[in-house]
């Protein structure tokens, strides 16, 4: 059985590790970097958390098995190594930040976090309202009403941490629900922009470091951002 202090030290502990938490919420999505196939640029797994980096890992595994050409349509090279079609390069970071459609999923989850976040907010102050009435009420009860109290505010703050446990999974599962969404439209407008101006390989400069180096007037980083977002006002 606990006593009123221990009580008074599992409260603070409770709040700190939830205050912690829950400042994951206040963060927009990041966003995640990309990667290719071999014709094609496919969005690939960011670096938010393992579940959204499955899930869009998948999505880029489908995207390339459902894209990628016969051997045959890979872009040729000549004697000196140099491919025979249209190449460029995208900055994955600075694209993704500007596509409205990345922006108005983070702003969807940003209202989800804040939800979730009043609901955390609300369990802890119910839970420490009962502790400070505990508090006040244990020097006139009995031993055995305090040890009655304690149980209950034993089982209470289990239940506040199971409930906290299934606030994590439902953030998780929704950031990875709207990630992975942006990650495929993204990947079809850049395979459709590739397509349509002719390009064989479309690269990824990703901040892991994908392209060391290359020439600016092969960054097509503008018009294909461009031509996200006019795409995404369409709809």
């Amino acid at each position: 059985m606990k006593n009123p202090l221990q009580l008074t030290i599992n409260i603070v502990l409770a709040l700190a590790v939830a205050g912690l938490y829950f400042m994951h919420f206040r963060s927009p999505v990041a966003a995640p970097a990309l990667a290719t196939d071999k014709s094609v640029a496919v969005m690939a797994s960011p670096d938010m958390n393992t579940a959204t980096d499955t899930a869009a890992a998948a999505v880029a595994e489908t995207t390339s098995a459902e894209t990628t050409p016969a051997p045959a349509a890979t872009p040729a090279a000549d004697v000196t190594g140099n491919f025979s079609g249209k190449l460029a390069y995208v900055e994955s970071g600075k694209m993704l930040d500007g596509y409205q459609g990345m922006k108005d999923a983070r702003k969807a989850f940003e209202v989800k976090a804040r939800g979730w976040e009043k609901q955390n907010q609300n369990m802890l102050a119910s839970f420490k309202a009962a502790v400070e009435a505990y508090q006040k009420q244990a020097p006139t009860l009995t031993a055995e009403q305090r040890a009655a109290t304690e149980q209950k505010l034993q089982a209470q703050q289990q239940q506040v941490g199971q409930q906290q446990q299934q606030l994590q999974a439902q953030a998780q599962e929704e950031e990875g629900k709207l990630t992975q969404s942006v990650l495929e439209s993204v990947n079809k407008k850049v395979e459709a922009y590739g397509k349509a101006h002719g390009y064989k390989l479309i690269l990824i400069a990703a901040p892991s470091g994908t392209i060391a180096y290359g020439e600016k007037d092969l960054d097509i980083t503008a018009p294909v951002l461009a031509y996200l977002n006019a795409a995404y006002h369409k709809k």
